[in-house]
């Protein structure tokens, strides 16, 4: 094979069986398909009223029937060739159950006509319910479906002041809400949403008997919604965020929209599930638990063991299928550490699992497994020891099963006579501003912060002798000179371009790498997006569109993640693509995050075992993955000047912790910044995160992409060690800094360097 084939010459060849298209082929969006199902949760099922029986009649009411949301907008934005919505997948189970069609068409042409008249897609509210269709409903059936979409987009919150309310049903859909239960005996309730919504409408409405989480499932999205009515497909599905009763009670919404210059973490590590089973009084405000999702089938638990070896631990247990229906169970293993000098959170996630498809009757062993160190604090002011990860003495428990509530103790505790420092570290990107940090008992802990002295980190590159020949970079593949004595024969001007975004070639429109023709270094080309990879829209091809990261992360299968991992990379190859800028695993700090449908939960633990298996995927195809954005890009409100103002610890342990897990267990070969300030420092001239943290702590030794368009000052970026500025450099601001002597040559060939060592590693 020709090295660089595909981002130099751009061949027209297909990958698939017999030199077909694999690009939104047959076998992918089928996997998109299951995604959505697997994805689903079920969240209430009174009286056992899905799945469907074969020939029944329903009425399906709402406009989100019609107006399907398939992800959310900006970089997420797949362009597909169709998008199945709830109507036609219901029409396409016609054999299996009978739709009301006056009402369904009732909703078509009204949605139609929203689109006509300018309407975006999920923006336009509730369409009025007809008395003449209803009565007519009424007659044709007792069984009801009520559809509820939204859709949100990147560089866009949404809010709850009475103009934009993304959380709570909207006047006009409360309205049809009760039209329907006040008519029909069986009620099912369809959301098609990005992000979390209000679910105490339905959870205590005994008039409404089922209630599905669809999120929003990617093309075929509404054919995966039939296929759980009728029972096609058992929604296996389970919660990544907690369902508050209302969106005051996350610990977040007051101060969300309290500015747009920052934003004060004062929850610290209390975030999600963390918050609403440790502070008192909390739990009573949830209405589903993180990690909840019924089934159409039961399970049972038998033969927990638990050990530890080899600073690891390890709990067996078997799942039994006890139930009439095909499905699959997820076990959720959480600790509880010991109350100490540490304020520490009541449970948190340590490891799952999700069971094979079991038949009635049939049973499967599984393993959960994982390092003690796991469970060690952060301890940010010097309780037990400054800057270290700790595990204070005392007995940790473990409780296994279903959801954090839905879980019992297990026969194994973890003791500690005396306190143990795990890691001794450096004290990074700790705040300046923080006026004070929730503890486990609800109050509040004053800090006072004052400016701090940054560390630098100096430049260690050093230049090989230039060669007496050129050499092309094919050279270095061909073992004919080392990547140091190439970089060694670059001027000062061609570093400078190397360290910015080239123009797009063939099908990308968001630019490439590289592009240095007189030693034939090739231009690399980068392709958005988190659901699928989005091709340039006027070149009218067309590509997959899977669900929506919280979608896939409610799968709790990491396995179908690689697969759609693998699926993506696929779609980006054959197009002449070598960099996907997926995963992205910012944390769910508030449910009105216009981002929220690309983030996978609130949990760090579920957000990098995820991130870590869709990289691996995508990287055993040779193309580059592009975990992002690197960190605290929970609000998209004024984001690329906003300042995420957050404890050292809630750092460390919530808003990294997904992306160190990604880290270190799959090796992405790039890692995106993010918009924001971190503590007063952009985040793609953040020495400390960059260098201190990813590569030194972690050890990463692959290269680092600025956010598109970012306007933060390409000079520092490079001395931060954020080796490229998409979508385009600042090569003239670059060449005055050297002349100035404010920039070295060797801060730029070491950015040049990990930038070819990616180029050098893709097919």
């Amino acid at each position: 094979m020709v090295k660089w084939l595909r981002p130099t010459y751009l061949p027209c060849y297909p990958l698939g069986d017999n030199h077909s298209r694999i690009t939104e082929c047959d076998k992918h969006i089928q996997l998109s398909r299951t995604a959505a199902c697997e994805g689903s949760i079920l969240l209430k099922n009174d009286n056992s009223v899905l799945p469907f029986k074969k020939g029944t009649k329903v009425a399906v009411f709402g406009k989100a029937q019609i107006d399907y949301v398939k992800g959310g907008g900006g970089s997420g934005n797949v362009h597909v060739s169709y998008v199945r919505n709830i109507y036609e997948g219901l029409k396409l189970k016609k054999d299996q159950v009978d739709v009301f069609d006056a009402l369904s068409l009732y909703y078509q042409n009204y949605v139609e006509c929203q689109y006509k008249a300018g309407a975006q897609l999920g923006m336009f509210d509730e369409a009025p319910v007809p008395e003449n269709l209803l009565g007519k409903a009424k007659e044709y059936t007792d069984t009801a479906v009520i559809t509820i979409c939204r859709y949100s987009c990147e560089n866009e919150d949404r809010k709850n002041d009475g103009t934009d309310n993304y959380f709570y049903l909207s006047d006009a859909e409360q309205k049809m809400v009760t039209a329907v239960t006040e008519n029909f005996t069986n009620v099912v309730v369809l959301l098609n949403v990005g992000a979390m919504i209000d679910t105490s409408w339905f959870a205590y409405n005994d008039r409404i008997s089922s209630a599905i989480m669809l999120w929003q499932g990617g093309m075929e999205g509404g054919l995966a919604a039939a296929d759980m009515l009728v029972g096609d497909a058992n929604p296996s599905g389970k919660l990544v965020d907690t369902c508050a009763k209302t969106f005051e009670d996350y610990p977040s919404s007051a101060g969300f929209h309290e500015s747009e210059e920052y934003v004060q973490y004062d929850e610290d590590i209390f975030v999600g599930y963390r918050y609403f089973e440790t502070i008192p009084g909390k739990k009573e405000c949830v209405v589903y638990p993180f990690g909840y999702g019924l089934s159409y089938t039961t399970f049972s638990f038998s033969d927990i063991f638990a050990f530890n070896n080899e600073n690891k631990i390890f709990v067996t247990l078997t799942v039994t299928n006890t139930g009439a229906h095909v499905g699959k169970e997820v076990v959720q293993l959480y600790y509880s550490a010991p109350l100490g000098k540490i304020t520490k959170p009541a449970k948190e996630l340590c490891a799952f699992a999700k069971t094979k498809l079991l038949q009635p009757g049939e049973s499967q062993e599984l393993c959960l497994s994982f390092a003690i160190k796991d469970m060690a604090s952060f301890d940010d002011m010097g309780d037990i020891a400054r800057s270290s990860y700790v595990l204070e003495k005392g007995t940790y428990k473990l409780y296994i099963g279903t959801s954090v509530r839905e879980v019992a103790e297990i026969d194994y505790a973890y003791h500690l006579e005396e306190h143990v420092i795990i890691e001794k570290l450096h004290s990074y990107g700790a705040p300046e501003k923080l006026k004070r940090r929730m503890l486990s008992d609800g109050s509040y802990q004053t800090l006072e912060c004052a400016p701090i002295t940054r560390t630098t980190f100096p430049c260690d590159y050093q230049f090989a002798k230039a060669p007496e020949a050129e050499h092309k970079l094919i050279d270095v593949v061909d073992g004919k000179i080392d990547l140091d004595t190439f970089i060694a024969q670059l001027t000062d001007e061609e570093l400078c371009n190397l360290v910015g975004g080239q123009p797009p070639t063939g099908l990308s429109d968001t630019c490439g790498m590289g592009n240095l023709k007189r030693l034939e270094i090739p231009n690399v080309m980068t392709i958005d997006g988190p659901a699928g990879v989005r091709l340039r829209r006027l070149s009218g091809i067309k590509s997959t569109a899977f669900p929506v990261a919280t979608a896939l992360a409610s799968t709790w299968n990491v396995n179908l993640l690689e697969e759609i991992g693998r699926a993506g990379a696929l779609e980006t190859k054959e197009n002449n693509l070598s960099i996907w800028l997926t995963p992205a695993l910012n944390i769910h700090r508030s449910p009105l995050c216009g981002r929220n449908f690309e983030y996978y939960s609130e949990d760090p633990h579920i957000s990098g075992k995820m991130a870590a298996a869709m990289v691996r995927g995508i990287q055993e195809q040779n193309i580059v993955a592009v975990p992002k954005h690197f960190a605290c890009n929970n609000k998209e409100t004024n984001r690329f000047w906003s300042d995420s103002i957050v404890s050292e610890r809630a750092l460390r342990e919530i808003y990294l912790k997904g992306f160190e897990i990604c880290v270190k267990e799959s090796k992405p070969r790039m890692i995106m910044t993010s918009y924001n300030i971190i503590n007063g420092i952009a985040a793609s001239e953040n020495a400390e995160l960059i260098q201190g943290i990813l590569r030194g702590e972690w050890g990463f030794d692959g290269m680092l992409t600025s956010d598109w368009e970012n306007g933060k000052p390409h000079v520092q970026e490079v001395i931060a060690g954020n080796d490229i500025k998409m979508d385009k450099g600042e090569p003239d601001k670059l060449m005055n800094a050297l002349k100035e002597g404010t920039l070295t040559r060797e801060e730029l060939a070491v950015c040049v360097k990990r930038i070819l060592e990616m180029i050098l590693w893709v097919e």
